[in-house]
C-alpha cells in the first residue's frame, strides 16, 4: 500500500511538470487531468488504509486536507487554462 501511495503521490506533480513543458495550452490541461486522477488515487489508496486498520483515521485526516486544497488549486488551474482557451 505504501508503494502504490508514494507512486500515485510522485506521478501528481511530475504530471504538472510534463504538462508544463509541453509545446500547447491543451497538452497543459491533459496532464493537468492526469495529475487530478492520480490524486484521486493518492486519497483513495489514504481512505483504505484506515479502513482495513493500517492507520487511524486521525493520522489520514491532515493528509486528505492537504489533496483537497491540492485539488481545489488544480481545478481552479484549470478553470482559469479553458478560459484562456475559448
Amino acid at each position: 500500500m505504501t508503494a502504490q501511495i508514494r507512486r500515485a503521490a510522485s506521478s501528481v506533480p511530475a504530471n504538472i511538470a510534463e504538462g508544463y513543458g509541453r509545446e500547447t495550452t491543451k497538452e497543459y490541461l491533459r496532464f493537468l487531468r492526469i495529475a487530478q486522477g492520480s490524486l484521486k488515487e493518492v486519497e483513495t489508496h489514504v481512505l483504505l488504509s484506515a479502513r482495513v486498520n493500517l492507520c487511524s483515521v486521525e493520522q489520514i485526516t491532515p493528509l486528505l486536507s492537504q489533496a483537497d486544497q491540492l485539488g481545489r488549486m488544480l481545478r481552479s488551474l484549470i478553470r482559469k487554462l479553458e478560459e484562456r482557451e475559448k
